[in-house]
């Protein structure tokens, strides 16, 4: 039997990852005062030893004043380097590469946890730094109506925020990262320069298409140039936002990441409205045509997210050349061993791509019950695809 190619090495650069499978940057908002937790650590550790190609670290802002809530990951400063070394350290000690998002919030910056109602903060004791926390954006219009009319970047300023994506990058390399993704979708600051809605501007950031991308493409030079050239760059867009921004768009955009040493796009969808996109109902693998697109007609590697569930759902996606890489998110929330679980569901032995104090259990338990049904499989015909 051949090897799936959801189970084939992929080299990128100096990188060769084990499998295809990566889960997703998924904000925890648990950090202090831009500083990974424990909580961090365990989080990117359960899933490197769940058999997963490669993690990647929550979105890990750039400055402060990027920072979308009070729990933040944050690369401003060197101090932040030892504690993620650790979370680096116990990715590859599971048998991961261990990569991490850089991002900025702009206008979408000083706002509560989503479970906490997710609106504009207010001035309290538990803000040191209210005044530096300060909404920025290409221009002073805000994310909607209920919130804070953001200042506009000047563009002396802009180019003060493009160094700091590559001093950050240069930070996550000195961390012991393999891999760097620029987080360049969902309605944040990449993304609001990408929009005509967002950005109004008269200058050379604004006005066309080619100055829109300007500011994408200025962050990911710096980024480049701060960062190994043995090491992947990935960067992720939202393809389409129903606000002005197309595929038409992210596959011009693609091409011109792709001459700047940007090596993979990860393809999601929207941010800009608070609605999904009209192109792509919410349902399995909703955003895959993305990632497709991305591929065919720019001609750049994809990684291909959103609702990818089940094994065979993810190999499909890959059989027919709509995407090189597989991220799961919720998925890999609900089952961080999703990976070896995908693995012995495709006739491979799981146990034996997982560190031994798993594995060897694991086998020893099948081995002495052939029939054992796992609690995480189903019948045929329960699950969608």
């Amino acid at each position: 039997m051949s090897t799936p190619l959801l189970f084939t090495p992929l080299t990128l650069r100096g990188l060769t990852l084990k499998n295809r499978i990566v889960v997703a940057p998924m904000h925890q908002y648990a950090g202090v005062k831009g500083f990974p937790t424990d909580w961090h650590l365990m989080n990117a550790g359960r899933y490197a030893v769940g058999g997963a190609g490669l993690v990647i670290v929550e979105s890990t802002k750039i400055e402060r004043r990027g920072c979308g809530t009070l729990g933040d990951l944050g690369l401003w400063d060197d101090a932040f380097i030892p504690q993620f070394t650790r979370i680096v350290d116990l990715i590859h000690l599971g048998g991961a590469a261990a990569g991490i998002q850089l991002g900025h919030s702009g206008r979408k910056s000083r706002t509560g946890r989503p479970w906490e109602g997710g609106k504009p903060l207010q001035p309290s004791a538990e803000i040191d730094d209210w005044d530096a926390w300060q909404l920025v954006a290409p221009s002073a219009l805000p994310a909607d109506s209920g919130s804070p009319v953001p200042h506009a970047l000047t563009e002396a300023e802009i180019r003060e925020v493009v160094q700091r994506w590559g001093d950050a990058a240069a930070r996550a390399h000195r961390a012991g990262f393999d891999m760097v993704e620029i987080h360049g979708a969902h309605g944040f600051l990449i993304h609001q320069f990408l929009s005509p809605r967002a950005n109004q501007r008269t200058d050379g950031y604004g006005g066309s298409d080619a100055n829109r991308m300007r500011f994408a493409l200025e962050v990911a030079d710096s980024v480049r140039a701060n960062w190994p050239a043995d090491k992947p760059l990935f960067m992720r867009l939202s393809v389409d936002d129903d606000a002005g921004w197309s595929p038409a768009h992210s596959v011009e955009l693609a091409r011109l990441l792709k001459q700047r040493g940007v090596d993979v796009v990860d393809c999601s969808a929207g941010g800009i409205l608070a609605r999904p996109v009209s192109s792509a109902p919410i349902g399995y693998g909703y955003q895959v045509p993305f990632a497709r697109a991305i591929k065919r007609e720019a001609g750049v590697a994809s990684m291909a997210v959103g609702l990818i569930v089940h094994h065979d759902q993810a190999e499909r996606i890959l059989q027919s050349g709509d995407a090189d890489l597989i991220a799961l998110a919720r998925e890999m929330l609900y089952n961080p061993n999703w990976a070896m679980d995908a693995a012995q569901k495709m006739g491979l032995d799981g146990f034996a791509m997982v560190p031994p104090a798993y594995g060897w259990w694991l086998g020893k338990r099948g081995a002495s019950v052939p029939d054992l049904v796992p609690s995480t499989y189903v019948r045929s015909g329960e699950a969608g695809r």
